[in-house]
């Protein structure tokens, strides 16, 4: 892993401590919040190389709350609530933010609801689900993604067993590989008994997933008066189901980029060419 090498902190927010990656630049502030079940290093490629124009913060997200899946999960609506407490807490004003899936969503509202004024976001991939389905009850076993992430293998002997692992299964299959080498250093833990385990254990990754349906976002859109790029990949299975032209039509500066090969795990795929998006979007739109 070249370049720079963030500092890890740790930021108390009354109930929960938050840790988080710091890119320490003279510049704007970017947030970056990453995927359900991910974790901040992911970014790192990304961070790096916007990091000589800008100081950025990655929160992890996925570590200082636990809830039970079968109880409705972990609400985005308290995690977007302590990305507030986390941002006064560090005296974060007008950040520029990068959400990606959960973290776009969570971006969101954070700034409709929660008074972060935002001078600008990118929302890669956000998850706005079709309205019906944050009117639905639905059970572990009845949510795609928490069903199938409750029951995630989660035991590997050493490093070399768990790349193996992933390097076999089609979730990974177009990662770059600097990312695909952070997401098994960093995503994993040792045990007591030296095997490794996933830092987002199956329990929470779901509870994150179930608490996905907990709040509708669709009504706070209008709100959202930043500029705003989505990006979405040509190539996403939430295409399907996920309608980004409408949700770029309710905001009120919003604009709409289709990535060309890419899927949903985008800044995984293609962090060089996520990276030039980003600060192409930012430089336009912020004046230093």
């Amino acid at each position: 892993m070249s370049g720079m090498r963030p500092h890890i902190r740790t930021q108390n927010i009354g109930h929960a401590d938050l840790s988080y990656l710091l890119y320490d630049g003279n510049g704007p502030t970017i947030i970056f919040l990453h995927a359900t079940g991910f974790l901040p290093w992911l970014w790192h490629p990304v961070a790096r190389t916007l990091s000589s124009f800008y100081r950025i913060i990655v929160p992890h997200f996925s570590d200082h709350s636990d809830e039970d899946p079968a109880k409705g999960g972990i609400n985005w609506l308290s995690l977007a609530e302590d990305l507030s407490l986390f941002c006064k807490r560090l005296h974060v004003e007008n950040p520029l933010l990068v959400g990606h899936s959960m973290g776009a969503t969570i971006s969101t509202m954070v700034t409709a609801l929660y008074g972060l004024q935002s001078k600008g976001m990118v929302l890669i991939e956000p998850i706005f689900l079709p309205r019906p389905f944050y009117l639905a009850q639905m059970s572990v076993n009845d949510h795609p993604l928490a069903r199938k992430a409750i029951k995630r293998t989660n035991t590997w002997q050493n490093e070399a067993e768990a790349m193996e692992y992933v390097k076999s299964k089609t979730l990974f299959k177009s990662w770059n590989e600097e990312v695909l080498e952070l997401y098994v250093r960093y995503g994993m833990i040792r045990t007591d008994t030296g095997t490794l385990q996933l830092a987002c254990s199956p329990q929470h990754e779901a509870a994150l997933f179930m608490g996905g349906m907990q709040y509708d976002p669709w009504p706070i859109l209008p709100n959202v008066i930043c500029p705003v790029l989505i990006l979405e990949g040509e190539k996403s299975e939430n295409r399907h189901f996920i309608d980004l032209t409408e949700v770029v039509s309710r905001l009120p500066q919003g604009s709409h980029k289709i990535i060309k090969d890419a899927g949903h795990l985008i800044p995984m795929e293609l962090p060089e060419k996520t990276a030039a998006i980003i600060g192409d979007y930012f430089q336009s739109i912020v004046s230093y």
